[in-house]
């Protein structure tokens, strides 16, 4: 599968992936230093079902964990996840 990109200033970032010609993202704002808040994730029509969304919050997560920060899921997407993925609470 196609690989994550990241992209990132001083207050937004966004991971994103082109798959087949479409393009999937998770956008997330800082909040100072230590957090970041997923606001939006995006999966085409085209991607869905195939875990394309989930490997951006994966993505996401693993970011986190490396950099010590913590994450907000305020998109609904997102909360889903951490809802489903109980191993990804160490970065709430």
């Amino acid at each position: 599968m196609s690989q994550i990109h990241h992209e990132k200033d001083d207050s937004k970032g966004r991971y994103w992936m082109q798959v087949d010609g479409h393009l999937a993202e998770l956008t997330y704002s800082r909040a100072g230093d230590s957090m970041i808040i997923i606001d939006h994730t995006d999966v085409p029509d085209a991607l869905r079902g195939q875990g394309v969304g989930v490997r951006l919050v994966e993505r996401a997560v693993a970011d986190a964990r490396q950099n010590g920060i913590r994450i907000l899921p305020l998109c609904p997407f997102a909360k889903a996840q951490f809802q489903r993925h109980r191993d990804w609470q160490d970065v709430l």
